[in-house]
């Protein structure tokens, strides 16, 4: 599971994503998916929130699949 964020909960949800390791990140993704599937009668506005979480979720995960390949080469 998640640590607790070091970010007060009015920080930005990029940033908090950011402070996550990589298996706490894949957890939370893994949540907003379940969540996701139990919240369906609220769908609609659900289903924003959740795309959200997801592709900013991707983007921190591409983000440092970049990271370390650039640092594999230079080693």
């Amino acid at each position: 599971m998640a640590n607790i964020f070091p970010y007060p909960e009015d920080a930005p949800l990029h940033m908090q994503i950011k402070s996550l390791g990589d298996d706490e990140l894949l957890d939370f993704w893994e949540e907003t998916q379940f969540l996701e599937r139990f919240l369906e009668d609220d769908m609609q506005a659900r289903n924003q929130a959740s795309m959200q979480y997801e592709r900013l979720i991707l983007q921190e995960l591409q983000l440092r699949s970049c990271r370390r390949c650039v640092s594999e080469r230079r080693a």
